[in-house]
């Protein structure tokens, strides 16, 4: 069982953003668990406003994940967390660094996650090989924790009000969100035919939206019968992204952190897999929102795409 006087907790999620988003219920598990502890969040610099106005936590503190040679940086880390005297670990992120700081930093400390010798070990044998959400769901119940809500996270609470960004785009609803980027460093995840698939929208009467992001500006020239809602600054922050998907009417996007964040939105949605990843392991199937997979994306037709959306609207007709 966790420490029930723990009042001084520590909970290490480094990413990536999917990760990030898939997160939500396990920290309100453990607030659930620890109602009255101060639960101060590790994680990395590009996170950290997420985990500012997350409910679930109290405070953050920033890992710059300096190289584990650089003994002066690794030092230093070790003296902040030492001051702030935790009580308990919750290690979310479950990676080699993380493992070297409880071996090197932390190890006096009850600590729940995969490291070698953890007070709260997760007792999986493969923890990689199981569904994120369930890996989530079975190193909190090793550590004796309930977990009603790990399984389910709600990202609510991120989404700002971009009425006044939709309506100085022109954009009414219902108007459906394409997510057509993805990490620079995994091109295979990357569907090749969203300019084809928006043309056919817009041919249907539909109104059809895109969102780049700092890395992907080129995207309003690619797909020139999209809406490319950018607002001031040339693109979305998170919380008006998150504002933008919650009022879409759909969402269809790849393997990427906006369309993770759209299926724990509660938006109806679809996301296209290649081979590079099974979907289930990645806990992006929820109820309105489901998976396409495919050996290899540039060889998933246009027209299966759209009979795709095609069959998930009527169903959702059908059912209203």
């Amino acid at each position: 069982m966790p420490p029930v006087n723990a009042k001084n907790i520590l909970i290490i999620k480094h990413g990536a953003f999917g990760d990030i988003m898939q997160a939500d219920g396990a920290l309100r598990d453990i607030r659930r668990a620890h109602p009255h502890a101060r639960l101060t969040m590790l994680t990395m610099p590009a996170y950290a406003r997420i985990f500012d106005r997350c409910p679930h936590v109290d405070r953050v503190l920033i890992d710059e994940r300096a190289p584990r040679w650089r003994l002066d940086k690794m030092r230093a880390l070790a003296r902040s967390l030492w001051a702030e005297q935790f009580d308990m670990i919750y290690d979310l992120q479950n990676s080699p660094r993380t493992a070297f700081y409880h071996r090197w930093m932390l190890r006096h400390l009850p600590w729940s996650g995969t490291a070698k010798g953890a007070s709260h070990l997760h007792r999986a044998e493969n923890p990689k090989s199981i569904p994120s959400l369930q890996r989530l769901e079975g190193q909190l119940r090793d550590a004796g924790l309930e977990t009603g809500h790990t399984l389910f996270p709600d990202l609510s609470w991120m989404a700002d009000d971009v009425s006044a960004l939709l309506e100085e785009a022109g954009v009414k609803k219902p108007f459906i969100v394409l997510v057509a980027g993805s990490s620079a460093r995994h091109p295979q995840k990357r569907w090749p035919y969203y300019a084809d698939l928006a043309a056919r929208l817009r041919a249907e009467g539909r109104c059809v939206v895109i969102a780049p992001g700092p890395d992907e500006l080129y995207l309003p020239r690619k797909i020139p019968d999209a809406v490319a809602l950018t607002g001031p600054r040339g693109f979305l922050n998170w919380f008006e992204l998150a504002g933008l998907l919650r009022q879409a009417s759909f969402v269809i996007g790849n393997d990427t952190g906006p369309t993770h964040l759209a299926a724990h939105l509660g938006v109806p949605g679809l996301a296209l897999f290649g081979s590079h990843m099974s979907a289930e392991r990645t806990g992006i199937e929820r109820q309105n929102f489901e998976a396409l997979e495919v050996p290899e994306l540039a060889s998933l037709p246009l027209g299966r795409v759209l009979d795709e959306l095609h069959i998930r609207e009527s169903e959702a007709a059908a059912g209203s």
